[in-house]
């Protein structure tokens, strides 16, 4: 398989019993990107990380991570790998800089101590003792642990699970800064903003299958519609609008769900500037990475026998 290609799947199958988890799933995630893996609880993400990552044997399929297949791996591939888990594994009673010179010793060429810390914006925790640390930190200390052997693959699982809004956003910093560092980031969350925010790329899964995948502002080409509001001006009644019947109040505003905002948007503000008025509250609204996740998921699931 290609080189340039930090993982690739295809045809990738497991079963538990008679329940198919996963079903001929293919993928391909190229090296030095951000990819978010998203689904419903179920959809497969769990068991199709674990066999990425080694730790669960696969039925079917074939399966490469940085070239190597993930069940013949040794423990120079385990050095490249760097896993993120939804709870924490470092010892309370241990300062910051004690954990991560500890954890160093287990790699064969690590990333110096001062300046793991430094990337996981820690410096000034550096001395305390993870006990002590905010739910936030311990979220940075979780990833200076996945970077500290210098992977050139991390795994991050629900990275900013219980967050406030201010921790979530430093920790997205922390998480774009790997795509700075040439690191391969295989992210898979619940928060569909996140996803958004951060990866070039998103892939959908569900009942063990991709429905899409593709970039994250792309996904809605030919989905979901673009929203379009405004106030109507006094006086004017619906019918009198260029927009055709497909109409509605909401809020006190007009409302319009159109696959042609341009074309819309164009009549709209044509028949407005010729008579002098103005808009009021005017507001495009895209499709959002969460509009177009539910009206996957939920075809999928009205599709399912």
């Amino acid at each position: 398989m290609p080189s340039d290609a930090a993982i690739e799947i295809d045809g990738l199958r497991k079963s538990y019993g008679h329940f198919e988890a996963v079903r001929g799933l293919s993928l391909r995630v190229e090296a030095g990107e951000i990819f978010a893996f998203l689904g419903p609880n179920g959809a497969g993400k769990t068991t199709t990380v674990e066999i990425l990552e080694g730790f669960r044997k696969r039925d079917g399929g074939d399966v490469r991570v940085l070239g190597i297949d993930p069940e013949d791996a040794d423990r120079a591939w385990r050095a490249r790998i760097g896993i993120v888990l939804q709870e924490g594994r470092a010892q309370a009673e241990l300062t910051v800089r004690e954990t991560l010179t500890l954890w160093a010793a287990y790699y064969p060429r690590p990333r110096p101590v001062e300046e793991t810390i430094a990337l996981a914006g820690l410096e000034e925790k550096a001395g305390d003792r993870v006990a002590r640390l905010s739910g936030g930190q311990r979220r940075r200390l979780d990833v200076a642990l996945a970077l500290i052997g210098d992977p050139d693959l991390v795994f991050l699982d629900e990275p900013t699970t219980g967050f406030d809004p201010v921790a979530r956003r430093a920790a997205w910093k922390v998480i774009a800064g790997l795509r700075d560092l040439g690191k391969t980031v295989f992210l898979t969350t619940h928060y569909l903003d996140e996803a958004q925010e951060l990866a070039d790329r998103v892939a959908i899964i569900k009942a063990g299958q991709i429905v899409v995948e593709g970039p994250p502002d792309a996904l809605g080409a030919g989905s979901a519609e673009t929203e379009i509001l405004f106030v109507a001006p006094p006086g004017v009644a619906l019918g009198e609008l260029p927009l055709g019947e497909a109409l509605q109040i909401v809020e006190g505003r007009v409302q319009l769900h159109t696959p042609a905002p341009t074309r819309a948007l164009a009549a709209l503000c044509g028949w407005a500037a010729q008579r002098g008025v103005e808009l009021e509250r005017l507001e495009v609204r895209r499709p959002s990475l969460e509009d177009v996740y539910l009206e996957l998921v939920e075809t999928a699931e009205s599709a399912s026998p």
